[in-house]
């Protein structure tokens, strides 16, 4: 009888162990997303069980209007961005029953962004944007619609600084910036 109580002690054990190694962010994923303003190629890869770094490659978009201009402009310039993300409510969603597929979860991150002016596409003619880099503390959610599809949200206020000087302005400058974006997405 007692090497019984410790056989089935022992299976169940194994089984709690089995599936509390589950829990975790995905070893590699890849997807394609857009929003309003751009869209973006990216990899999540693990790291630990429940951090996961995020590279991002993507064209943002922007918008301008006003008096001096005879036409409202529009550009796309690159972004580099890599973001280390924390997802910390997976074992919550688990032990719940919801789906942590795709890390399916709440995370917060660090979102650093690079915005190179290396190619700059306007219905104006030499448009250009000033080198910048961001830092920005952000929290978002991140859910999958079925196997394939996504969509995440996100909210954040950090800093950003412009290389001016590189451009030919007299001093560099930072200042304020923050994160709010809406994306939907395809997971390969």
């Amino acid at each position: 009888m007692k090497h019984r109580l410790l056989l089935i002690t022992a299976l169940f054990g194994l089984t709690f162990f089995a599936n509390s190694q589950s829990i975790s962010v995905e070893k590699s994923s890849y997807g394609i997303q857009s929003g309003i303003l751009g869209i973006w190629v990216h990899n999540e890869s693990h790291i630990s069980n429940s951090i996961a770094l995020r590279t991002e490659l993507g064209m943002d978009v922007g918008f301008w209007a006003g008096t001096f201009y005879p036409k409202t402009g529009y550009l796309f310039s690159p972004v580099i961005t890599l973001e280390p993300r924390w997802y910390y409510n997976l074992k919550k969603r688990h032990s719940k029953s919801k789906n942590i597929f795709g890390n399916s979860g709440n995370f917060l991150t660090i979102k650093s962004s690079f915005h190179p002016n290396w190619l700059v596409i306007s219905n104006y003619d030499n448009v250009e944007i000033v080198n910048q880099i961001s830092f920005i503390p952000t929290w978002g959610i991140k859910r999958n619609l079925g196997k394939h599809f996504t969509y995440e949200t996100g909210i954040g206020i950090g800093y950003r600084y412009f290389f001016a000087k590189s451009a030919g302005y007299y001093k560099n400058e930072g200042e304020a910036a923050l994160n709010l974006h809406l994306r939907i997405g395809y997971r390969l």
